[in-house]
């Protein structure tokens, strides 16, 4: 069975432990999965729904077929004052009148033991959106102030074993 599943980071930093931990999922991923990184956060434009109508704007086009395309999503983000990060929100926000996301299974991967108020601000909209959040293949790995990348973050014996542990339950449920 092949699974496809999309990661997105909630940040837009270049050097992100939540970016660095979708990338070491990339690298750990387990024969039949195949995980592609989106890169296309900083290029949605900011939501409207006036502007949610045909033509769509080339990136919201992109982002909806990546997420249409995709078996399940994996999630990673920061929490910016006690809340999503925009960036995040505003493509969450593209996806609201669309068919890509109802009853899609959804993994967070949280880089931080802190940041439970954005933790439980995204499911809450996810879950809003009709989305399936797959608890079992959540997990939290404290990346907090740590300048670490996903080969390193992969290279970590305990690390591995639950990134890999995660994306074996997430197929499950696929």
């Amino acid at each position: 069975m092949s699974v496809r599943l999309l990661a997105i980071s909630g940040s837009l930093r270049a050097v992100s432990t939540n970016s660095a931990l979708l990338k070491a999922a990339m690298l750990l991923k387990p024969a039949g999965m195949q995980i592609e990184f989106y890169n296309g956060l900083a290029t949605l434009p900011h939501f409207n729904p006036d502007d949610d109508v045909a033509p769509l704007p080339p990136a919201v086009v992109d982002w909806r077929a990546k997420v249409a395309a995709a078996d399940g999503l994996l999630i990673s983000s920061p929490e910016y004052a006690r809340g999503i990060p925009g960036s995040l929100k505003n493509a969450l926000d593209w996806l609201v009148s669309g068919p890509e996301h109802p009853g899609k299974p959804i993994a967070f991967f949280h880089a931080s033991e802190r940041g439970v108020a954005s933790q439980a601000a995204l499911r809450l909209v996810l879950e809003t959106m009709g989305t399936r959040i797959v608890d079992g293949a959540c997990i939290t790995i404290n990346l907090l102030g740590t300048e670490k990348d996903a080969t390193t973050v992969a290279a970590n014996p305990a690390y591995a074993e639950k990134i890999t542990g995660a994306l074996n339950a997430f197929a499950k449920e696929i």
